[in-house]
């Protein structure tokens, strides 16, 4: 406690995080302004339909990715989601080979800024494309007749009118939080956009805390939890007890596996001049476990819901009962099969997403060009080989973490009995985000306060 009050002794860093918490109560602001056309209470009971399936599932994980809301249709519907996804497109374009122009730049001393600004021009038309998209799909009859859209707005050239406006509401909502973290950056600390993400993640636990111990027709406590034993369903003391023990086991697992690096032991060259030596220092060539990062589990969750679509479709038009299985046993919390899927996807993902976002041949380079070997093994051809290999077995780990860490909402769920909106926040892509980000920020935090020889947070 006392090293937390030490941070707003300090003029600049108290500025700072007061600037952080001031733009973040601003997207929250905005988070709850919806959209003047829609019918939110019509809308509120189709997302509640749609909840179970894969349409809802899609509209859930884009809501948690990008600290957007479009169960509510607000003017920060689609979050931060269209420039996340100009951002990946543009790394892997420049990482992977595809455009050796991308790749000459990054590797320029300014290159890194002027991708950033090709990413912001690119974020414009991926959300125009993306909030059409959504306007559109709210604009129309839901499947069961239910007008989504309040009267008039959808009638004659208002359709177009107002189409537009929600449009251009919704793109220039988007921009607004690039600019707000852009501005966190500059002025406040940490990573804006990963803060604009975690703050939308944290706001749902009150929803889940009253979810797990409120009863929602009376709004009281749960009289099972002060029993032993309880109704299927419902959460009882010795259950309650056993979550919150799972709870702080995964977030010190989820905090060990991110911090965890494979260091490589690597000796600079000694060299001669005049009198005296320079050189010939002992470092390190730090791997980290998961070097991945949340992104596999992004894309295996979001990529996992297309074959329960289509399987669900091809039941529809056609009728049959095995489209209809396989659809039900790609759904969330199905049990094996989507499981099993799961950590297939995610091992996937992992290898590819490290391969292209660390070069073997590039660190070997680097490596040689500094005057640095990797004791025992040749510059060069071989060097890379070495790092390759080594990287191979710790990516193994990394998405073996991964893939326990993703599933375990699920057995929570199923198992236990308890809502996956609670069982989320003990593992996911949520608690990944939130975890990586707080990290992230207490690193921040450190370097302020060692600058000017405090205590840094984490010391002893």
């Amino acid at each position: 406690m006392k090293k937390l009050l030490l941070i707003f002794t300090i003029p600049e860093l108290r500025r700072k995080v007061l600037i952080t918490l001031l733009f973040l109560l601003i997207y929250r602001i905005g988070y709850y302004i919806p959209l003047p056309m829609v019918n939110q209470e019509n809308l509120a009971k189709r997302m509640a339909d749609l909840s179970q399936g894969a349409l809802g599932q899609l509209i859930g994980y884009v809501s948690l990715f990008s600290g957007g809301n479009l169960s509510q249709s607000c003017i920060f519907a689609l979050g931060i989601m269209p420039y996340i996804s100009a951002s990946i497109i543009l790394q892997l374009l420049a990482s992977s080979g595809l455009s050796p122009a991308l790749d000459k730049l990054r590797k320029e001393p300014n290159g890194q800024k002027k991708i950033n600004e090709y990413t912001r021009y690119l974020t414009v038309p991926i959300c125009m494309i993306q909030a059409m998209i959504f306007v559109q799909s709210i604009m129309g009859r839901s499947a069961s007749g239910t007008e989504l859209t309040a009267y008039g707005y959808n009638l004659g050239i208002n359709y177009l009118y107002y189409g537009f406006a929600a449009v251009l509401t919704i793109t220039i909502g988007t921009l607004f939080l690039m600019w707000l973290g852009e501005q966190i950056e500059e002025y406040g600390i940490g990573n804006g956009i990963s803060l604009i993400i975690m703050a939308g993640i944290i706001s749902r636990i009150p929803d889940a805390t009253r979810l797990l111990l409120l009863d929602p027709t009376t709004g009281k406590l749960k009289g099972s939890i002060f029993t032993l034993g309880s109704p299927t369903g419902d959460v009882s003391f010795e259950k309650l007890v056993l979550l919150v023990i799972l709870f702080v086991t995964v977030v010190v697992g989820v905090i060990a596996i991110t911090k965890a690096q494979r260091r490589i032991p690597t000796q600079s060259a000694k060299h001669q001049r005049g009198r005296r030596a320079y050189g010939g220092t002992r470092q390190w060539l730090p791997l980290k476990v998961n070097q991945a990062g949340v992104m596999p589990v992004i894309f295996a969750s979001t990529l996992l819901i297309i074959p329960g679509f289509l399987f669900r479709l091809l039941s529809d038009i056609t009728g049959s009962d095995w489209a209809m299985s396989l659809a039900s046993n790609f759904q969330r919390n199905s049990g094996f099969i989507y499981n099993c899927s799961y950590i297939l996807m995610i091992y996937f993902f992992c290898y590819f997403w490290t391969a292209i976002t660390m070069n073997p041949k590039e660190i070997a380079n680097q490596l040689k060009d500094s005057g640095s070997f990797i004791q025992g093994i040749r510059p060069g051809k071989q060097t890379a080989n070495h790092i390759e290999k080594i990287m191979l077995r710790v990516t193994y780990v990394g998405a073996a973490f991964l893939a326990i860490i993703a599933i375990i909402p699920s057995l929570i769920s199923s198992e236990l009995e308890v809502d996956y909106r609670v069982a989320s926040f003990y593992g996911g892509t949520g608690l990944l985000i939130v975890i990586s980000v707080c990290l992230d920020l207490v690193q921040k935090i450190n370097a302020h306060l060692v600058m000017r020889n405090y205590e840094g947070l984490t010391d002893d």
